[in-house]
């Protein structure tokens, strides 16, 4: 167990080299983010070894105990929800409000972008590690030429536009499909009402849960029925 552990610190040791090295922000993200990973698996084995360190000692009896050591506390992760954004012809801001965020070393506060999502990362704040993530954007991002500012209990996110001054209506396609409401199926005035109904009622089977699944299926069903008793 200490030999992996051992080899754990070499690594996070050399991670940590090769972030204060790295000049590119997508590069510093990456490296930060498989530097969490090593760090919450050193964490896990740390605390495995305690534990059998602590059944050890117990089995040897009060008199051989080993003195109370002052244990790290562990980090819960939390999922961020709360935002605002706003927009300017070349980026899309997105401020995440975080109590005593700017306590925090440079590289524990890291964000990895794609050009549809990104993923704010804040860890061990006060023993949580805060996680903000928005998938499938509205449009596309520059994921190269976006970053992150950090300030007095303030993130800002910006996400460079991959065209520059398109307009955002939403941040992204979720928010989108959930505020704008559905757009009927009509009728056009040339087109066959009978291929119109029939076009209607599969965009409805399509899009509708399973209760209006059956109803559809019990309709057309009915209506081939009767198709068939009149030929």
């Amino acid at each position: 167990m200490s030999s992996k552990i051992d080899e754990l610190k070499l690594d996070i040791e050399e991670l940590s080299m090769l972030i204060k090295t790295a000049k590119r922000p997508k590069i510093t993200s990456f490296l930060s983010l498989e530097l969490r990973k090593f760090e919450t698996a050193l964490l896990k084995l740390t605390e495995e070894e305690k534990r059998k360190e602590g059944k050890d000692v117990g089995a040897m009896g009060d008199c051989n105990k080993a003195p109370t050591t002052n244990r790290t506390q562990p980090c819960y992760d939390v999922k961020l929800s709360t935002y605002a954004w706003d927009q300017s012809d070349k980026f899309v801001k997105i401020f995440v409000t975080l109590k005593n965020v700017h306590t925090l070393d440079k590289d524990k506060v890291v964000c990895v972008f794609d050009p549809s999502s990104m993923e704010l990362m804040v860890k061990e704040l006060e023993n949580r590690n805060y996680f903000f993530r928005i998938k499938g954007f509205l449009h596309e991002i520059n994921d190269a030429e976006s970053y992150i500012k950090v300030k007095n209990d303030l993130v800002t996110v910006f996400l460079a536009k991959k065209k520059q001054g398109q307009k955002w209506s939403y941040l992204s396609l979720t928010e989108q499909q959930l505020k704008e409401p559905k757009k009927t199926p009509s009728i056009e005035p040339d087109e066959d009402p009978s291929s119109s109904m029939m076009n209607i009622m599969k965009k409805m089977y399509e899009e509708g849960d399973d209760e209006m699944k059956r109803t559809i299926a019990k309709v057309w069903t009915e209506s081939r029925d009767k198709k068939d008793v009149v030929a």
